[in-house]
């Protein structure tokens, strides 16, 4: 736990606070690491301190093995990899972490039981905020991995909310497009455009009231705060937020 004393902040601070380690899994979509990583400065700096960084030990892991074990449902391996890489951020000096993509999240309960250290669930902080926010029927976005698993239906119905997802077709291509596309960074014009009729449409047939970006790349290319006249939860940067929350806790 490093400590500092925080002058002129957003939280006001004129005493040293402590300040948790935070270890976070990367490398599972290069980009999304990349844009994590912005984000908790950017988050650390707006409540904490205009300069300096928090914590972060960062594991860039090669997800090569992952999207293989994932595309054949074969989910041990997925586990054993992970509970090692995060114990590596352990190791370390993480005191508690994070994995920065959406589908490991497929494997969380199995990753918190076995891990050295507290994780915390971008699929939690994302219903929590959703219930705060007072929506109720979401669509929901990401892998075809994500779409199609009980992983955010399960967390909303605790909250009595209900997650929709796109019909096979549209689940095809926002897959086909988030792996060939925004996992490498490519962002481009006409995939934003459909991806928005997507929303528009589903607005229409399902009686959707909100959009969960349910992987963490869709933030690069869906960057507004709303999408096909719906409200947009990026769950990476409530992630994000809820981890400097976890920092600053005591």
């Amino acid at each position: 736990m490093s400590r500092f004393k925080a002058r002129g902040t957003a939280l006001d601070l004129s005493t040293d606070i402590s300040v948790k380690i935070l270890g976070m899994i990367g490398g599972t979509g290069p980009e999304s690491t990349v844009e994590y990583y912005r984000r908790l400065i950017a988050a650390y700096h707006a409540r904490v301190s205009e300069s300096g960084a928090p914590p972060i030990i960062i594991n860039s892991i090669d997800n090569k093995n992952l999207v293989k074990w994932f595309t054949a449902g074969d989910l041990p391996p997925v586990i054993n990899f992970l509970v090692a890489e995060i114990d590596r951020l352990a190791q370390a000096g993480a005191e508690f972490g994070l994995i920065a993509a959406v589908t490991p999240h497929l494997v969380f309960d199995e990753l918190q039981q076995r891990a050295r250290i507290p994780l915390l669930s971008i699929v939690e902080a994302t219903a929590d905020t959703a219930a705060k926010a007072g929506l109720r029927r979401l669509a929901l976005f990401g892998t075809r991995f994500t779409m199609q698993a009980t992983l955010f239906p399960a967390a909303f119905a605790c909250r009595r909310l209900n997650i929709v997802v796109p019909n096979k077709e549209e689940q095809e291509f926002i897959h086909e497009k988030y792996m060939g596309e925004l996992f490498a960074g490519t962002i481009l014009d006409e995939t934003r455009a459909a991806l928005i009729d997507i929303v528009e449409t589903m607005k229409q047939r399902n009686n959707v009231d909100g959009l969960i970006l349910g992987g963490t790349e869709l933030s690069l290319i869906l960057r507004e705060p709303t999408a096909g006249g719906l409200p947009v939860l990026d769950s990476t940067q409530i992630h994000v937020e809820a981890a400097i929350e976890w920092m600053l806790r005591e």
